[in-house]
């Protein structure tokens, strides 16, 4: 299958970090909700510091901005991360930081963009995940991209004084190839 641009999608494109995005990307670490939902951390804003030396070139990760192709707007990034070259193997991470562009299909799109270079570009055999149990709308962004539930932590997350689990998905490059074929 011949790919037009790797990069492209309908809407967004993988895009390279750019030194202005830093400013942006650091006005998202005050959003509590998209800290909340994109780690198991601590929600603890970043630094403008910290936020320029994101997606820093690593062996082990390819790290991309999310922009629009309308207008160049950045909305968000998406990583492949803990690669193990020898295992063909890699770990999702997305997040749609820009609040204008959350619920709108944009999570989507940037999920089979990303797993058409997983599987095309870097050769990966597995990409897997890991969600909180309360991210509903990302388990169905999943679950629609073709990754299936493989396991959960039990009561990994404590947010509010309650606990959740941390569910784990996973996809296969034979079973995200049959589904891209239909």
């Amino acid at each position: 299958m011949k790919i037009e641009n790797l990069f492209y999608g309908d809407r967004i494109k993988l895009a390279a970090v750019r030194e202005e995005d830093a400013e942006t990307m650091f006005k998202w670490g005050e959003d509590a909700e998209y800290l909340r939902n994109v780690d198991t951390d601590l929600a603890l804003p970043y630094t403008l510091k910290q936020m320029e030396s994101e997606g820093s070139p690593s062996s082990h990760e390819v790290y991309f901005r999310l922009r629009t192709l309308a207008d160049d707007v950045l909305i968000g990034f998406v990583a492949i991360h803990g690669i193990e070259w020898n295992n063909r193997i890699g770990q999702l991470a997305v997040g749609i930081g820009n609040t204008d562009y959350r619920g709108k299909g944009y999570g989507s799109e940037a999920v089979r963009l990303i797993l058409r270079y997983a599987f095309y570009e870097l050769n990966l055999n597995r990409v897997g995940l890991d969600v909180i149990e309360y991210n509903k709308q990302a388990i169905r962004t999943y679950e629609k991209a073709g990754f299936l539930h493989e396991g959960r932590v039990r009561s990994a997350v404590l947010r509010d004084g309650n606990s959740y689990d941390r569910i784990m998905m996973g996809i296969l490059y034979s079973e995200w190839n049959e589904s891209a074929k239909a």
